[in-house]
């Protein structure tokens, strides 16, 4: 198992820790403009929307993808 999760760039990151990245780096304005959910524009929390998001796989899966693209991006 550790040998599959060993080059997965997500293993050991959290939602709360990717969500708070893309919060440092973007502003909340700016998410919402990037992943156009209303979590991310009315009255945002990182407490709202990971309640939104753990739900939502699809909007998860919009997170998890800009996460990795501002990881690149940094590189």
């Amino acid at each position: 198992m550790a040998e599959e999760q060993k080059n997965n760039p997500l293993h050991g990151v959290t939602l709360q820790m990717m969500l708070e990245h893309l919060v440092d780096v973007y502003g909340w304005e700016h998410l919402s403009h990037k992943i156009d959910i209303n979590c991310f524009k009315n009255n945002p929390s990182i407490k709202s929307s990971l309640t939104f998001l753990r739900r939502t796989p699809w909007a998860r899966e919009k997170v998890e993808s800009l996460y990795l693209y501002t990881l690149r991006r940094i590189k």
